[in-house]
């Protein structure tokens, strides 16, 4: 059942492609996925493209994927493990209903950059400079973004050789 229907998502994905996210399968395993972000227009995040992994379990879509950020991200509902979590998007654990793709996941996860979540924080110091001092936080977030989401740092991804090997030619 989970491959089958991880392969429908798939496929999906692959004839409506989205401006802001794409997803597909690492190598050949079908289980365990690369996902990108671009940062939308109008959050700190602009400009940035995120790398996400996305791991589906056995039993999906009965049981969440589980999706992590590779690319460090300063947000209060995103930690330094690339954790999601906020107790208003909770769709990758209680909240999570089989209907639910990657797909949709994916722009939920877009939403929250643009709208953080302050009061059901992952980073509670985070959070607290969005609160208290906006402008603060969305210099670090623009910060972070240029440093580890813009040009070449792919140096903690798994296409780092591609990238390394394109620059010696």
């Amino acid at each position: 059942m989970a491959h089958k229907r991880i392969q429908k998502e798939l496929d999906y994905l692959q004839k409506n492609p989205s401006a802001l996210c794409t997803a597909g399968p690492v190598g050949e395993d079908l289980f365990h996925w690369q996902g990108t972000i671009k940062g939308p227009p109008d959050s700190p995040y602009s400009g940035g493209t995120f790398f996400l992994k996305i791991h589906f379990p056995p039993d999906y879509p009965f049981k969440p994927p589980k999706v992590n950020f590779q690319t460090k991200v300063y947000h209060p509902n995103i930690n330094s493990n690339g954790s999601i979590c906020s107790d208003h998007f909770n769709i990758l654990k209680d909240q999570w209903n089989p209907a639910l793709t990657i797909s949709k996941v994916l722009h939920l996860i877009c939403s929250l950059l643009t709208d953080p979540v302050p009061d059901c924080p992952l980073v509670p110091e985070i959070s607290r400079i969005y609160q208290d001092k906006r402008s603060r936080y969305e210099e670090t977030a623009r910060a972070w973004t240029q440093k580890y989401a813009m040009g070449m740092c792919f140096s903690r991804h798994k296409f780092s050789w591609i990238v390394k090997f394109w620059l010696i030619f």
